[in-house]
């Protein structure tokens, strides 16, 4: 059990700041789609 303890520590925040990071990227992504898109349409 604290073999799976120590996996856990050790990959539950590199995943924690990948899904973080992954978020912040896709809400400037939407912003540069909407941007693009009101561009387009003016």
């Amino acid at each position: 059990m604290q073999e799976w303890m120590t996996f856990i520590q050790d990959l539950g925040f590199p995943i924690f700041v990948s899904f973080y990071l992954m978020h912040r990227v896709e809400t400037k992504l939407t912003a540069i789609h909407d941007a693009l898109v009101s561009l387009k349409a003016g």
